[in-house]
């Protein structure tokens, strides 16, 4: 069988043939001065991870990359049925919703003496013992409880044959991002996150990315981040970064689209439009990447350095986040999957 496009190819193959789902050049400049602006703020580095995630462990801790793949393997569909009933975990004062659900419910359990981060312990943890390090404040539980405790217990049986924890499994790919996605996604099936398109099997990888620029956060922040290949990373192809692209301009959804959205309409895992927007996000940061370092080349008369797309999914993310109320007219799509 014909192996699927890596993830910035597929990117290209869908936004050339896309029906409902536009990158737009004027947007693609706009995000590119807001980013320019920012050239010389730490929020463009590898140092802003624990800045956006202040419930990580300390880089420095033993438990932080085992940390990084728990909550990286559960790191998917935390939008809720309706509005009005969110998951909810509080934490240490601090009241949580969305993907910060997870990360207090694991912050939680750790304080509490559960082995969580123990490959040895999440590998044959019941469904019950996940259920109660995921409960919720209220009545609303996490989704997909059985697919997280079938995941995660899958990760944990991969990491003990490999050497007991990430950090052995990853070093087998050495220093190389690529050579540690296709690792992941060769060994660990729930980060297979593939699709069809137009008869072309094509590749979002959007965990196992992310897992491995997690792995390169912790390793920058203890000055040790000699990682080749970051670059071949692109964005996290999830439902939080479509929104706040489409919010700047950069993409642009079909009147079609935008009113089934509105409608609050799911879309299958696979669909042909999710599959745009997801494979059109990746295309307009790469576009976005494409023209910041055109901006630094012109006016600074230097290269775009260690900014690439992975970093700025790190700036953009707490940027959807931090400004939902102003995106709230912009619908999120919906899917329940297990790949984000």
């Amino acid at each position: 069988m014909e192996p699927p496009l890596f993830p910035r190819q597929s990117g290209k193959f869908v936004a050339e043939r896309s029906q409902d789902v536009f990158v737009e050049d004027e947007g693609i400049q706009k995000v590119a001065e807001m980013l320019y602006a920012l050239r010389n703020s730490e929020e463009l580095t590898a140092n802003g991870w624990k800045k956006a995630n202040p419930l990580a462990p300390a880089a420095t801790s033993d438990q932080a990359f085992n940390w990084v793949f728990v909550v990286d393997t559960l790191n998917f569909s935390f939008w809720p049925e309706k509005d009005t009933e969110q998951c909810e975990v509080t934490f240490k004062g601090t009241t949580h919703t969305g993907y910060m659900t997870l990360c207090a419910a694991i912050a939680r359990a750790i304080d509490e003496g559960v082995p969580i981060t123990d490959p040895n312990f999440f590998s044959q943890m019941s469904v019950e013992e996940l259920a109660h390090v995921l409960r919720s404040d209220n009545a609303t539980p996490m989704p997909m409880l059985r697919e997280r405790h079938q995941v995660l217990t899958e990760g944990g049986r991969v990491l003990l044959k490999h050497g007991g924890s990430f950090c052995n499994f990853i070093s087998q790919a050495g220093a190389d991002a690529r050579k540690m996605v296709e690792l992941i996604v060769d060994k660990i099936p729930s980060y297979r996150d593939e699709a069809t398109y137009e008869g072309k099997r094509i590749a979002f990888y959007k965990r196992a990315q992310i897992l491995v620029a997690d792995f390169w956060g912790i390793m920058a922040a203890r000055g040790e981040a000699d990682i080749s290949n970051m670059d071949w990373l692109t964005m996290f192809a999830d439902y939080r970064i479509p929104q706040v692209l489409v919010y700047f301009g950069a993409l642009r959804y079909s009147d079609a689209l935008l009113g089934m959205l509105h409608n609050g309409e799911l879309l299958p895992s696979g669909d042909r439009r999710e599959v745009e927007i997801r494979a059109c996000s990746i295309w307009a940061v790469e576009r976005i990447r494409t023209r910041l370092s055109e901006l630094l080349q012109e006016r600074d008369g230097r290269s775009s350095g260690s900014i690439n797309s992975a970093i700025i999914d790190f700036y953009l993310w707490p940027y959807a986040k931090q400004h939902h109320q102003e995106m709230a007219h912009i619908p999120i799509h919906h899917t329940r999957s297990i790949y984000y």
